[in-house]
């Protein structure tokens, strides 16, 4: 299934673009589909199937989620941006 995933700050910078669709049930597929597709967010932002500590996963921005398990639903927008973000 596809997600829609909105990259914000450094992650933005590290895959050259700002909007994407990566495949996945949950947070940890989507994640490795998008290491996979982008070699600088594998670099600096995602270890395997999970986000680095200083990076934050937002569901359709109403909750942040971090396991990699969490599943997430077709159409879903997937928000992804550091930690310090906002202030």
């Amino acid at each position: 299934m596809q997600v829609d995933v909105e990259l914000f700050g450094i992650l933005r910078a590290r895959a050259g673009v700002a909007r994407t669709v990566a495949d996945g049930d949950c947070l940890g597929d989507v994640l490795a589909d998008l290491a996979a597709r982008f070699p600088g967010l594998k670099e600096t932002c995602i270890d395997g199937r999970c986000l680095r500590p200083s990076f934050m996963a937002s569901l359709g921005g109403r909750r942040f989620v971090t396991a990699p398990e969490t599943p997430l639903s077709a159409g879903e927008s997937l928000l992804l941006l550091s930690a310090d973000a906002g202030g």
